[in-house]
């Protein structure tokens, strides 16, 4: 009797700790798969912590993402599922070993703000980080043990079925997100974002001091700048970057590092451009000698355009003169530029160049370079398009169709399974039976 109240209690755990441990997998999995340009960044941040970002090519860092995010997502799956039980136990134990002591140095040491582990859905601190893998890997570690007590939803012949869908599923959905932009945007600026509300500070509230500082380098020495002291009469300076540098932390607006810089002049066009009430086009790249120019006939098209209309239109990027030059004798581009920080570029699109309209400092719509208006649809003015109005997003009805495409086809095979699988088990057991009596 002890022995089967212990069974039980064990048993019990087992499953408890794998679906705590599959949802939690299953979510940092999505979430990082919905933006793998994401991910490729925090990848990028954890290089150069290590001083290993020379080392490893930039593919290899995305597509070890991808890997990474599809693996996740799929073991959290398969532990929720109870299928490929050893092996989900096995990689989700492996993970977890090698993710604690990583986390536990990142709480130390701080060498990057936080670990990604849930992209920008959930930002959680180092030591909050840490904290969730302890429990996370003492789940592991109950799992692996009784692995074989995990309950099944569906039956060994149909394993492969589920497993390769899975796999198919978020692959799928990590490359569109990748050629178009992400399906669900957890950033700040998000479509139908007013930038200057998303900037503003409370009455009463002490805001975060920020500076924004230019790099520049000549004969061979590389100098900061700040717009008080900066170099616009000796031209012999050269721009390295710019970059947006804390001095004192205070309260802290869902935006707060957008500031744009005229090229040719150090002026601040922050202002200018979200105060104008007329259509402004942003070009955003945040490295133009890493930018695509595959479609750069498009964005030509959309800067002719809104000269013609009288739109805004302004290249940010945060490379330097010398890069930009380069970009605009390659590409025939006309438009100004100005200097935002790398960072700031990186979040605002995840495409290299990607494009974003704006009226009033708010975002009406952002296309990725894949996906650029042409001039079949750029007919006429904007307030006469559908293109000119705010694009409808609902993060609801967007996971409504994620889940669909993915629950439906797993339920069908769950429905197969029970109805055909699993009767003509019971057919031929109850044959047997029925064999064994006469």
């Amino acid at each position: 009797m002890e022995t089967d109240k212990r069974h039980i209690i064990r048993k019990v755990a087992v499953n408890v700790c794998r679906f705590v441990l599959g949802i939690t997998f299953i979510f940092s999995g999505f979430v990082k798969s919905v933006d793998p340009l994401g991910f490729f960044y925090k990848i990028q941040d954890y290089l150069e912590a290590f001083g290993l970002g020379a080392l490893v090519h930039p593919i290899f860092s995305l597509l070890s993402g991808i890997g990474l995010s599809a693996v996740e997502f799929c073991v959290g799956i398969f532990l929720c599922l109870g299928i490929r039980r050893s092996a989900a136990a096995f990689v989700a134990l492996l993970m977890m070993a090698f993710m604690t002591p990583l986390t536990l140095y990142l709480a130390l040491f701080n060498p990057v703000a936080d670990c990604g582990c849930f992209g920008d859905a959930w930002v959680l601190t180092n030591w909050q980080t840490f904290a969730k893998n302890v429990v996370l890997l003492v789940a592991a570690i109950v799992v692996f043990k009784g692995r074989k007590l995990m309950a099944r939803f569906v039956t060994p012949k149909l394993e492969w079925m589920m497993s390769m869908y899975t796999f198919l599923f978020i692959f799928v959905l990590t490359f569109y997100c990748l050629h178009y932009l992400p399906v669900l945007d957890f950033r700040p600026y998000k479509i139908g974002v007013n930038i200057p509300s998303a900037m503003a500070i409370p009455e009463g509230a002490k805001p975060s001091l920020f500076e924004t500082r230019f790099v520049l380098q000549k004969d061979g020495e590389t100098k900061d700048f700040t717009t008080e002291n900066y170099p616009y009469e000796d031209s012999t300076w050269v721009f390295v970057e710019a970059r947006s540098v804390l001095l004192e932390k205070g309260y802290e607006p869902p935006i707060q590092d957008f500031s744009i810089a005229d090229l040719e002049t150090g002026d601040d066009l922050t202002e200018r451009i979200l105060s104008d009430s007329n259509y402004v086009f942003l070009l955003v790249m945040p490295r133009v000698e890493e930018a695509d120019d595959g479609n750069i006939d498009l964005i030509n098209e959309v800067y002719d355009y809104s000269v013609e209309h009288g739109y805004g239109f302004y290249a940010l990027t945060s490379s330097s003169r010398e890069a930009i030059e380069l970009w605009s004798d390659r590409t025939g581009g006309e438009y100004p530029f100005g200097i935002v920080d790398d960072i700031t570029l990186k979040t605002i699109i995840r495409s290299n160049p990607g494009l974003l309209l704006l009226r009033n400092g708010t975002i009406l719509n952002k296309w990725s370079d894949n996906s650029l208006p042409d001039e079949y649809v750029l007919t006429d003015s904007l307030d006469k398009l559908p293109l000119g109005k705010q694009k409808p997003v609902s993060d609801v009805r967007t996971m409504g169709y994620v889940l669909l495409w993915f629950i439906v086809p797993l339920l069908l095979v769950i429905a197969l399974d029970v109805l055909v699988v699993k009767r003509r088990e019971r057919r031929i057991v109850a044959g047997q039976g029925e064999a064994n009596i006469h």
